[in-house]
């Protein structure tokens, strides 16, 4: 009988637990993610979407621009996961690539900009725990991730470009490559 009661137990407590965390991100990341999507959207009525539009295409012209630069820009303003509204204004092309660079930039930068990605900041804490048990500076630790993350989120997005294009093709799909214009 005991084995009843601690399954009918276990069972409503994996509910509960469920509540809390619903709760929890009803007080946190929600209300978070609707000002950031206020913000962003004040902030592209106000520079003009047409402007954001121009700017995204010349971006996306440069891998380079289109991997590092874009993704770091929207990881810093916006964080995690609010990084992807910005491959809106990207061609239907780029969107995956720019999707693999914008989530990879969220995790290789948490050391030296927590506020990206707080919910993983765990994983660099780990890190840094380490790095202080061995009385090194956590700094160039921080810095040393972000650069490598930078190169490597570049060649994430820059290769998953050329997947995107060969399972394109395989499956017989024409992607855009003009920007969409809103209006």
């Amino acid at each position: 009988m005991s084995f009843f009661v601690t399954a009918a137990e276990w069972f409503i407590n994996l509910f509960k637990a469920g509540a809390e965390t619903f709760i929890s991100w009803m007080t946190g990341i929600v209300p978070l993610i609707l000002m950031l999507l206020i913000a962003m959207n004040s902030l592209i009525a106000i520079i003009g979407e047409d402007r954001i539009n121009r700017f995204a295409a010349k971006a996306a012209g440069n891998p380079v621009a289109r991997y590092m630069v874009l993704p770091f820009l929207g990881a810093f303003m916006l964080a995690n996961p609010m990084v992807l509204t910005l491959g809106r204004f990207l061609p239907e092309k780029y969107k995956p690539s720019y999707a693999a660079a914008g989530m990879q930039f969220c995790h290789t930068s948490n050391g030296i900009f927590p506020h990206i990605n707080p919910g993983e900041l765990f994983i660099w804490l780990g890190i840094a725990n380490g790095i202080t048990q061995l009385g090194l500076p956590t700094a160039d630790l921080a810095i040393r991730y972000l650069l490598v993350g930078l190169v490597m989120n570049f060649l994430g997005g820059w290769s998953t470009d050329f997947i995107t294009a060969w399972v394109s093709k395989q499956q017989g799909i024409t992607l855009k490559t003009e920007l969409a214009h809103h209006h």
